[in-house]
């Protein structure tokens, strides 16, 4: 039992693909512009959506990209239903993210064939993601154009915990991936990217003959903080390296007391347990020798 989303300003035109479905047994939900169907399919999951391109305020286009941006709904597929015969509005409803453009006047039994596919072929996916959430995969999928399709919550929670996550998924590990699909790279490729602190390496895992790609997250690796990069190159204890680094960036002892939420006279006691270690005798060099380090690292 199937709910389609019937997506137009025409009250004829939905009465007519409302009998259709009806015939079949399939249960309708109208709206009659893409603001309205946005928020049905919000509240009632759709299992298809049937839309129209031509509309008054948001037209099918941007409706698509929409539903497409909204992460609960993007799953859903969407079949372009129009009277725009032109090769250019095709493939601008396939670029908004259709699965099919169907042209008017439609034929019946050809559209209940193209939903009962595109339903199946949904229902499959979404069976696979949710096998892949269930065994703690870090997985994602990406279109030929290198957008994000879909991604397990194992994923969802590494892009988390990178600083700039938005910013990296965008601008570096989307067109990373689409770089590693158009170069057709077989499965089972792996390939390294960093983020900022750390790096991991993604392997291919399929490529379907839509062109859309599935990828594995693993190995990923935090890079050592600065304070830990001093601990280790110059032998000295974790709080005596948060407060070595907190002085090479110019802190007072007062400063670095507040960042730490320790006393000044503690932060003073280890400022001389490290000039001791380091074999000088004033801030100054002590902040040099810090610099100097990292700058190595």
């Amino acid at each position: 039992m199937y709910t389609v989303l019937v997506v137009d300003d025409s009250p004829d035109c939905l009465s007519l693909i409302n009998d259709i479905l009806e015939k079949e047994g399939i249960s309708t939900l109208v709206a009659l512009e893409g603001s309205q169907a946005i928020t049905i399919a919000e509240q009632i999951e759709p299992d298809i959506i049937l839309l129209d391109a031509v509309m008054p305020k948001m037209n099918g286009f941007e409706t698509c990209i929409r539903l497409k941006q909204n992460r609960a709904l993007s799953h859903i597929p969407v079949v372009f239903m129009t009277g725009l015969k032109e090769p250019e509005n095709i493939l601008k409803g396939l670029n908004a993210g259709g699965v099919d453009y169907v042209t008017k006047p439609v034929n019946p039994e050809e559209l209940i064939a193209r939903i009962k596919t595109h339903v199946t072929n949904a229902h499959l996916t979404t069976s696979a993601q949710k096998a892949l959430d269930s065994i703690g995969q870090t997985i994602f999928a990406i279109s030929p154009q290198g957008e994000l399709l879909w991604a397990t919550p194992q994923t969802h929670d590494f892009l988390s915990n990178i600083p700039q996550s938005d910013d990296w998924l965008n601008e570096s590990l989307l067109p990373f991936v689409a770089q590693i699909n158009q170069s057709g790279q077989a499965v089972g490729a792996v390939n390294k990217i960093a983020y900022q602190g750390g790096s991991c390496e993604l392997t291919l895992v399929s490529r379907q003959a839509t062109g859309d790609c599935t990828f594995r997250i693993c190995h990923y690796t935090a890079a050592p903080s600065n304070e830990e990069k001093l601990k280790v190159k110059l032998n000295i204890t974790s709080r005596e390296s948060e407060v070595l680094y907190w002085l090479s960036n110019g802190k007072t002892n007062k400063e670095i007391a507040m960042i730490l939420n320790i006393g000044s006279r503690t932060v003073n006691k280890h400022l001389e347990q490290v000039f001791v270690k380091l074999g000088v005798e004033n801030r100054t060099t002590a902040a040099g020798i810090a610099i100097r380090t990292l700058s190595e690292a």
